[in-house]
């Protein structure tokens, strides 16, 4: 959630303590000399004594297993592949999923765009969902970084194309057009609120991308909490793609980190595009240990998917606001009957002492993680509460 400088004084006086961009809020500058609200706006700190952070899953902290590993991690140089906390942490993900081989990257961005790069030839097409992350949520990625052009398509609420619009959209190479070159499926689904593909209904789509002769990626930055959701082996979804990113420092709580996954052949070409994209590492393995420490909270993302039913739950008791039932760890809640747009909302919001996401003009995104617990929950119902009232 975003603060304008116009909040600035009204959360000074709810927090009692001084609030300046080398304390507790962060400015963050960018574009044309930051004049515009995206481009110069301030951010809360989430140390804030007794301030709930909804955010983001993103926003915990390790734990002192993970400070205590990356503290002993073995390590070399990983560009010369020379690393066996990296290694070992390839290998163990590569195995989870059912590939051959997987490669450590700094962001799940970062490795989504790197499945794009490696699987396409320049000019190509792909085929994703118009509110999948790596279409609306990556800077355009996919044409700056590899030339590549989206074909959008209609998931609908679900977030998932069916076999028939992908072979609507699906383009043959020829004389005049580059074809379609890859399709990329996500899940959960962020955008979507957190839904969670079934393995039939994803494997459906998978293979019929498969039988038009088109890799398959899966953005998988939250696959875990899909199988917790539907209580599947995660490669009941992997089986049927040829490449899948996890993300580490999401649910799992890892301090940073992801993981790319696929055939032996594929991550040999992966590692190369990993350089050319800067994110080619050396003694890494610090912030790898964290990440196999993280593999150990898989079963735990349950306990976040039971605080987010509770709390929507809470949620819909409250007047002016409606809230989807969520599948996983993200409550989507629409703000339009309050009379308030996502941005008073969540001003408000931050003065009661919670941190939200806009997610859209009044639609508020806000997000359970294993920082937060069952008391938790509770108070932040009681603090919207007085948002609404």
């Amino acid at each position: 959630m975003f603060l304008t400088r116009r909040h600035r004084p009204r959360l000074q006086s709810v927090l009692k303590q001084e609030v300046t961009p080398s304390r507790n809020i962060h400015r963050r500058w960018g574009g044309r000399g930051g004049s515009r609200r995206r481009h110069g706006v301030y951010t809360l700190h989430p140390r804030i004594p007794g301030m709930i952070d909804l955010r983001s899953d993103t926003v915990t902290t390790p734990s002192e297993a993970m400070r205590s590993a990356a503290g002993g991690a073995e390590v070399g140089d990983d560009v010369y592949e020379e690393d066996p906390t990296v290694e070992a942490l390839e290998q163990e993900v590569a195995s989870l999923l059912g590939f051959e081989d997987a490669l450590f990257v700094p962001t799940g961005t970062m490795g989504n765009q790197i499945a794009v790069r490696t699987h396409t030839d320049r000019g190509e097409e792909i085929l994703l969902d118009r509110e999948s992350h790596i279409y609306k949520w990556e800077l355009g990625g996919a044409a700056q970084l590899s030339g590549v052009q989206p074909r959008t398509l209609d998931g609908g609420p679900r977030g998932l194309p069916s076999p028939t619009q992908l072979a609507s959209g699906f383009v043959e190479e020829d004389l005049h057009r580059p074809g379609t070159g890859l399709v990329t499926l996500e899940n959960t689904h962020n955008s979507r609120g957190g839904i969670a593909l079934a393995p039939d209904r994803f494997t459906e789509t998978a293979a019929a991308a498969q039988n038009l002769g088109v890799p398959v990626h899966l953005d998988g930055a939250r696959l875990f909490n899909a199988a917790v959701a539907h209580n599947a082996d995660p490669q009941t979804y992997t089986e049927a793609v040829d490449s899948v990113l996890v993300c580490l420092s999401k649910g799992l709580g890892a301090p940073v980190g992801s993981v790319l996954a696929g055939s032996q052949a594929f991550i040999k070409r992966a590692r190369r595009t990993r350089k050319l994209f800067g994110g080619g590492m050396r003694q890494v393995g610090i912030i790898a240990a964290p990440g196999r420490i993280a593999l150990e909270n898989i079963d735990r993302l349950a306990t976040d998917h039971e605080n987010a039913r509770e709390l929507a739950t809470g949620l819909r008791t409250l007047p002016g606001i409606s809230v989807n039932e969520p599948e996983t760890n993200i409550v989507l809640v629409d703000t339009s009957d309050a009379g308030l747009s996502a941005e008073a909302f969540l001003s408000r919001a931050a003065e009661a002492g919670v941190l939200g996401t806009e997610f859209g003009p009044q639609t508020v995104r806000l997000c359970t993680h294993r920082d937060v617990d069952a008391g938790d929950i509770q108070t932040t119902i009681d603090r919207i509460k007085t948002v609404v009232a």
